[in-house]
Order: C-alpha cells, then structure tokens, then sequence
C-alpha cells in the first residue's frame, strides 16, 4: 500500500504541474490580454489567486504522499 501512495504522490506532483500549465496558458495569460475589463479581473483572479492555490495544493499534497507521511507506520 506503501508504493501505491508513492506512485499517487508522483501523479499529484504531475497534475500539479498539468494543472499549473493548463491554467496559465489557457486561463491566465489570454484573459489577461484580451483588452476587456471583466476578463482582466478574471485573469488576475485565476493567475494570483486561485493558481498559486490549486497546484501548491496538489504539489504538497504529492510531496507528503512520495515522502511517507500518510503512512501508518509515522502515527
């Protein structure tokens, strides 16, 4: 069961990464850049706020999955 929490880790960490990408490219940087009021908001909103949040989210949560920390063993 060990493995597999290490194995989930790693794909935490790569979502994270997915996640991170998907959403500066795809969200962030176009709203940004459209020129309207209501879509500047809303990229700011995603690229300072909600990105930092969902995949640092994901990340620690894979750090602590490939680390051991769920692991019955450290309680």
């Amino acid at each position: 069961m060990d493995g597999l929490k290490k194995i989930l880790g790693i794909v935490w960490i790569l979502l994270a990464l997915v996640v991170g990408y998907f959403g500066i490219t795809e969200m962030g940087i176009p709203k940004l850049t459209s020129g309207k009021q209501e879509d500047l908001v809303f990229g700011i909103i995603i690229l300072f706020i909600l990105m930092p949040i969902i995949s640092g989210g994901l990340a620690v949560f894979g750090y602590y999955a490939l680390s051991g920390d769920y692991s019955k063993d450290k309680m």
